[in-house]
Formats: structure tokens, sequence, C-alpha cells
């Protein structure tokens, strides 16, 4: 019996699932085609590209952008201050964990200014073509904004999972918690301090309530989408979790996704 079979008994009408290592896709469950909105899984794809940029020297993490002060780097990490779906300040920068899409919106805009390419098709050519990520694409707001599939965030975790478009300690930098002891909310699960975030990915840390298991370890990393969705890489297990539905989040999701990500993670530890 697949672990992914709990996902049957799920109130949605469908769902595709994955579990990836660094072999390639474990298990599956669904249609792995079937295209579903991300919302803010969608930050991850950015957040890759993004690092592409900066490997390739069109930016850097310091480079000015958003509030005064702030840079890439505390866009990425929610540090600058603004807030949640405006541009507007709600702190100063480097004090406090705001969970700002409106600031992934404006590092979009800071890749585009500076390569010349419009950001989604800079996404399509830094990391989807090379990874062979067919159905995703971006069609709004770089903070929730794109479509994908359960094959092609496979193909994604993997590179989490193994870098190979980004070298490996720009990956692990990415990955570790930046701008240290800031406090914030997690959407939908509360205030946490303090609330670790790596340069766009979630840092789970010692987080409780949270969308993945409390069996994960403190380093897993990845993030969790509005529209029913989540990734998570977990360095300890050397594996991801891919889930997309196409119910939004809410009350049904929050006890549902905590206990399906421990039963995926005892799977794994049971293999190793």
């Amino acid at each position: 019996m697949s672990v992914l079979d709990s996902l049957t008994e799920w109130p949605v009408d469908h769902v595709s699932a994955a579990i990836i290592t660094r072999d390639g896709v474990a298990e599956g469950f669904g249609d792995p085609v079937r295209v579903y909105e991300l919302a803010s899984v969608t930050k991850l794809l950015v957040a890759e590209a993004v690092l592409v940029a900066v490997e390739e020297e069109a930016i850097t993490l310091d480079d000015p952008a958003g509030p005064p002060g702030a840079t890439v780097a505390h866009l990425l990490a929610h540090a600058s201050g603004l807030a949640f779906d405006k541009r507007e300040v709600e702190a100063g920068v480097g004090e406090r964990r705001i969970y700002s899409s409106a600031g992934f919106e404006i590092i979009a805009e800071t890749v585009e200014e500076a390569t010349g390419i419009a950001f989604a098709d800079y996404l399509a050519e830094a990391v989807c073509a090379p990874l062979g990520m067919t159905s995703t694409v971006l069609w709004g707001p770089a903070g929730h904004g794109a479509r994908s599939s359960v094959a092609d965030l496979a193909r994604f975790a993997s590179e989490l999972l193994a870098p190979r478009l980004l070298a490996p300690e720009t990956l692990a930098n990415a990955t570790r918690v930046q701008f240290p002891g800031l406090d914030g909310f997690v959407p939908g699960y509360g205030k946490h301090k303090p609330n670790d975030w790596g340069l766009g990915f979630e840092i789970r840390s010692h987080k409780a309530p949270h969308w993945t298991g409390a069996s994960n370890s403190p380093r897993t990393f990845g993030h969790f989408g509005q529209a029913g969705t989540f990734l998570w890489v977990d360095p300890e297990l050397e594996a991801s979790c891919v889930v997309l539905t196409d119910r939004p989040f809410g009350p049904w999701a929050k006890p549902l996704w905590s206990e399906f990500n421990d039963v995926v993670v005892s799977g794994l530890s049971s293999q190793k």
C-alpha cells in the first residue's frame, strides 16, 4: 500500500502528488500532467530564477530593491518591511518578517530591468526549459501567478535535492535562515517567534502548528499555496513531496496536511 493512498479520502475534486528522492519519483498519485494553479508555491520557482540571475551576474542579492535600505535579499526573505499585497511600508527593513507577495513583484521587475527580458520569459528560459518543465507558466503576478503539474514540480524538486542549474553553495545559502531572529506570521498558521525564512524558501525550523509534518526535520524547506498546494524538501531524508489540489486552502487542509506529511516522513524514514 502506498503512503499516498490516503489522498483518496481528501475532500477535493482532484489531487495529484509525488514523492521524490535522489533517484527520481519514488511514488505518484493522480494525474501527473494535470495542470493546477500553484498560488504561492510560485515563489519557489521565482526564487530559483532570481538565483540564476544572481549567478549570471545580472543582479546581486545586495542590490537595492523595494523600500529605502532594502535589497533583493530582504525581499526574497520577507524582511523588507513591505505589506502583504501592497507596496506600502509596514515596518523598518530587517525589523519583522512580513510575508509580502508585493515584494516578489518588485523582485521580478528588478530582474526584468537588469536583463531586458520579461520575467515570465526569463523564468521559462532559465528554469523551466532546462528542467523540461513543459506545462509550467507564469501567467500572473510573481508572488502567486503560476500554473504547473506534479510531473513538472517533481523535476523541480529533483533540482532542489541535487542542483544542476545552481551551484550547490548558492542553493545551500538560499535554504538557510536569512536575517535570523525575525518574528512574523505564516499565513493560516499564526505568529512564530522566530519565523525563519530563506531566500524565497520557507524554513520549517521548530514552527508549530505548521503545514509540514511534526516529524519533518527543522531543515525542511519549501512553500504552500492558497490554491491547496505544497512542496517541501527535507534534506535529512534526502526526499521531497509535492501535492497539488483544486480546492483552496482552508480549515479542511490544516489537519490533513500535517497528518499526511507525518505518514510520508515515516514511510521515507523506514526505507533509509
